[in-house]
């Protein structure tokens, strides 16, 4: 009976530690993924998921133009097809657009078709709406499997996690945004904020639109400079491969 309790033990840990990695921001048991700069590099990415969404992600743009800075928003694609005038204004706005899938399912729970079918509907719906685009890709949730990243990576799409989260879709408040991401800043960071919500359209998001307005202030004054996803890939040497259908 000893054995065979220790080798179940085994897989139930094996087991756990293959759920965590399926979701874990910075795991790469599944394949590579951009998670941002070495610690310590004096470079942080703003990074936006969820939207459009009206008002906040207009609101955030304001926010971003006032600092002067650019960020990387990851789109869903049934939003884009609502309001299709604010993809055209991040882009307009000198902002990065990046795909996350047109109806924000759990991809690990998708087979490869159907991952396929909601990453191209995306892509056209942003195409549709804006034209030329990134190649960049987030997982919903940050799920993925091998065969998730297969399709991506087989549809030109360059995977983006991410390494702080400011934990924006239950906050209380900005403050509590704002100490989430600043404890997780060390240089280098993705920092994964929300300017909309899978749930709904018009999901409150005054808090992170507060909250980035004190983070950047905060963090230029330290010396950080803010990129957006591709400038952090340049400087860390990734190639983008264009987008297929």
């Amino acid at each position: 009976m000893f054995v065979p309790l220790l080798s179940a033990a085994a897989l139930a840990a094996a087991a756990a530690a293959a759920g965590y990695q399926s979701t874990a921001p910075t795991g790469q048991w599944y394949g590579r993924t951009f998670t941002g700069l070495k610690p310590g590099t004096k470079q942080l990415a703003l990074t936006y998921d969820d939207g459009p969404n009206d008002p906040h992600t207009l609101r955030l743009l304001e926010v971003l133009a006032k600092h002067g800075v650019n960020a990387t928003f990851f789109l869903i694609g049934r939003y884009v097809k609502q309001r299709p005038d604010i993809a055209r204004e991040l882009l307009r706005s000198g902002h990065v657009i990046g795909n996350h899938t047109f109806t924000h399912p759990r991809l690990i729970f998708k087979s490869a078709n159907q991952v396929k079918e909601e990453i191209l509907q995306c892509h056209q719906a942003i195409t549709e709406a804006v034209g030329e685009h990134s190649n960049l890709f987030r997982p919903p949730f940050g799920g993925r499997r091998p065969i998730t990243l297969r399709v991506v990576r087989g549809l030109g799409l360059q995977p983006v996690m991410w390494n702080t989260s400011g934990h924006d879709w239950d906050a209380t408040s900005a403050e509590h945004i704002e100490r989430k991401v600043t404890r997780g800043v060390h240089g280098g960071n993705v920092i994964l904020l929300h300017d909309g919500s899978h749930h709904a359209f018009g999901t409150d998001r005054s808090r992170t639109v507060i909250a980035t307005d004190h983070l950047i202030a905060r963090h230029k004054s330290e010396g950080y400079e803010f990129l957006t996803v591709p400038e952090m890939m340049e400087k860390a040497g990734s190639h983008q491969p264009s987008v297929t259908g």
